[in-house]
């Protein structure tokens, strides 16, 4: 079998922590992920022109994450990050470089091509990325999967955009506070989680939700109505940036490989783990990611 394609559309930038700059943003967390589980995945992006462009560029390429990055005349993004508790809480500037991605022939035949697309609300929030990452959906081919993580940050997002995105989706990504919210905008409140997952299912005609919890477990609902639910096994943590995005990236790698859908939730959960006893969204892999479930299931 082909490797899988996979592709992120959406912000880069750098993650300004207490221990300084390290570079992010939650489409490329995904692709890193993605690739490290056995895909060929490409980051679509803009930095400035600029010399914290010019290291962004340096540190995808050092990461060994594939890249299409616009080079602009507005400044290379930076996101303030203060950890509490290991949990990032993040001051995102706006007018920054990726707000202005625009709509080459390369970029549609590249869509044109790929298994999996991943996109979320904040690179959606200017009218230049938004136009060119709707019309890019538009152009994925039958049977893609388009992987919306809705990563709601701030007051980047709306209840139009995210309607939006979700009738272009076929798998909603969301942790349990935003899980809440949406059943305040949508009007299914009072209803339990796993009636909401699938009121989306129904509603927006997806394949999947999934629903993350933090600490507690996650669960993915799919439209055939099979389901998995694990709990989130407990680590050492040294932060959770990027921790979704590897849950997103490996579980959407594995199910373009054909693995079943508890089997790549499993996956997920354990590559979650992982990063979380690790220092920033792109670490190192070990030669096999520790089975953190099976070690949790036989302490008790």
């Amino acid at each position: 079998m082909n490797q899988p394609i996979v592709l992120s559309l959406g912000e880069l930038l750098w993650d300004m922590l207490p221990g300084g700059k390290r570079a992010g943003g939650a489409p490329a967390n995904f692709i890193y992920h993605a690739m490290k589980n056995g895909s060929d995945g490409y980051s679509i992006s803009a930095v400035g022109e600029d010399a914290l462009g010019d290291e962004l560029s340096d540190a995808i390429t050092d990461a060994g994450i594939k890249s299409i990055l616009q080079r602009n005349a507005w400044p290379t993004s930076t996101v303030e990050v203060a950890l509490k508790n290991g949990i990032p809480e993040y001051t995102i500037v706006r007018n920054v470089a990726w707000d202005h991605i625009v709509l080459p022939r390369e970029l549609i035949e590249l869509v044109g091509k790929a298994d999996a697309v991943c996109f979320g609300t904040l690179a959606l929030r200017s009218p230049e990325s938004h136009d060119t990452i709707i019309e890019l959906l538009k152009h994925t081919k039958p049977g893609a999967m388009k992987f919306f993580d809705i990563n709601l940050r701030g007051d980047h997002y709306s209840k139009e955009l995210i309607t939006e995105l979700l009738w272009q989706a076929t798998v909603l990504k969301l942790n349990d506070a935003e899980l809440l919210l949406l059943q305040d905008m949508f009007d299914i409140r009072g209803t339990s989680d796993a009636d909401a997952c699938q009121w989306f299912i129904d509603h927006f005609d997806l394949e999947y939700t999934v629903l993350t919890a933090g600490s507690e477990y996650s669960s993915i609902f799919g439209r055939t109505g099979d389901s998995s639910t694990l709990s989130t096994p407990h680590v050492k943590v040294a932060d959770t940036v990027g921790a979704g995005d590897s849950f997103s990236g490996t579980f959407t790698s594995n199910i373009l490989k054909g693995v079943s859908l508890h089997s790549a939730h499993r996956a997920a959960v354990n590559t979650a783990a992982y990063v979380c006893t690790q220092n920033g969204a792109w670490p190192d892999y070990p030669e096999a990611i520790p089975d953190y479930l099976a070690l949790a299931e036989a302490e008790n």
